[in-house]
This record gives C-alpha cells, structure tokens and sequence, in this order.
C-alpha cells in the first residue's frame, strides 16, 4: 500500500515539473494564437497581421529584386496569412523577458503543439531566425520562425506563416523569410 501511494507521488510530481516551463508574465500560452493574443496589446509589442493578397504582393515584389525561383514563387503564392510580433526591449527587465521568458515560452508551446524543428537556422545580417513547421501528411501547413529584429540582438520576433506548402517549398521560403524580415517587422 505504502509503495502505491509513494508511486503515485512520485508521478504526480514528475508530471507536475514536465507541465512547468518558464515563460513569461502570466500563464504560459499553449498555441501560437494564443501566443499573439496573450502578448499583441501589451507595451513594446507590435503585432502585424497580414492577409494573403498584400503579403503575397509585398514578398514577390522583394523576389522579383532578388531573382528568386519558380518554386519559391509557388511557395509565396500559397501563403494564406502572415502574423508578425515584435518586441524591442529598453530596460533590464525587459531584455530578461526576451532572454529568458519569451523564447522559452515559444519553444515550450511548439514542442506541446508538436512543431518539427526544421534544420536550418538561416542569417541575414544580424538577424538569426529558427524555423519550426507544422504537418499535416506530407504538407506543411503553418510555417513559425523566431528570432530577433534586424539591428537589434536582442529584441525578440515571431513569424507565423500559415498556407498549404511542400517540404521543398518550405526550405526555399525559410532561406528567402531572412531577406525580408526586415520589412516584415516594420
């Protein structure tokens, strides 16, 4: 009896510290939607929601100036929306935000929602971004980027980039996204 109820504890506690991650102010958000919402209306964030017509019309207007390809153009076309968050930090607290809760928040909430890492973590300037995707078949159907704004180390950005794309697609439109997210964070 006494092994039952010590085993029972014992899980009890270890499914307790596997739900815990740190993230930042608040209860930690479960999905990307969530994510935006939890943070677009707060202070030092901007939130930009793009539909497919402008974005499409913004991105091949960049493609067409950096000789892009046909598949990288089919990937542009099959963009249904495009969310951007951003956030600059000018205080101390706030560089910790970005450092410790906003990243960890977002990588928390892509491994509970089951977004596959894609193994290309792409440059452009100062701007690093990591790229998870996620899958439905052989489709990939939402494409989130994190990294940090052109310029500035240690802001913080989120792109979620929602359409009907191939994995070919996906690793062309992840080595282009570097190029604009300048524009895109504006």
């Amino acid at each position: 009896m006494k092994n039952r109820i010590l085993t029972l504890w014992v899980l009890i506690a270890l499914l307790a510290a596997s739900s815990c991650r740190t993230s930042g102010p608040g209860t930690p958000a479960r999905t990307v939607a969530e994510f935006f919402n939890k943070y677009e209306n707060r202070s030092g964030f901007k939130a930009t929601d793009w539909s497919a017509g402008l974005t499409t019309r913004l991105l091949l207007l960049k493609l067409g100036n950096l000789g892009g390809d046909n598949e990288l153009t089919q990937a542009i076309s099959a963009v249904r929306s495009v969310k951007v968050l951003t956030f600059s930090p000018t205080t101390g607290s706030a560089r910790e935000l970005v450092a410790e809760g906003l990243t960890k928040e977002v990588d928390g909430l892509l491994a509970n929602e089951r977004y596959k890492p894609l193994p290309v973590t792409a440059e452009a300037g100062t701007t690093v971004m990591r790229y998870s995707a996620r899958e439905q078949g052989d489709r990939v159907k939402e494409v989130v980027a994190t990294g940090n704004v052109q310029g500035a180390p240690e802001s913080f950005m989120l792109v979620a980039i929602s359409g009907d794309f191939t994995k070919s697609q996906v690793d062309k439109l992840v080595r282009f996204l570097p190029n604009v997210s300048g524009e895109l964070a504006k």
